[in-house]
């Protein structure tokens, strides 16, 4: 068995190529690999900045999950 990674750029391109496999009846999977953004990234580094700087406090694990699940 031989395994082909494809690099799909846009939603259109994924849904032609799915298209294309299924008419075709191939056995594929498919993995989602995420990625952030420049900007994302940016925003990120930011923040642990002001992390460091002390300019943003941590909360422990168990406030923050439990603020989260009660959502």
């Amino acid at each position: 068995m031989t395994t082909l990674t494809v690099n799909i750029n846009n939603e259109l391109e994924e849904r032609v190529l799915i298209a294309f496999l299924n008419s075709l009846k191939y056995d594929y999977k498919i993995t989602a690999h995420h990625s952030i953004t420049e900007s994302q990234g940016a925003e990120i580094f930011r923040r642990e900045r002001d992390f460091e700087a002390g300019k943003i406090n941590a909360e422990p694990w168990e406030e923050v999950r439990n603020r989260f699940s009660a959502l």
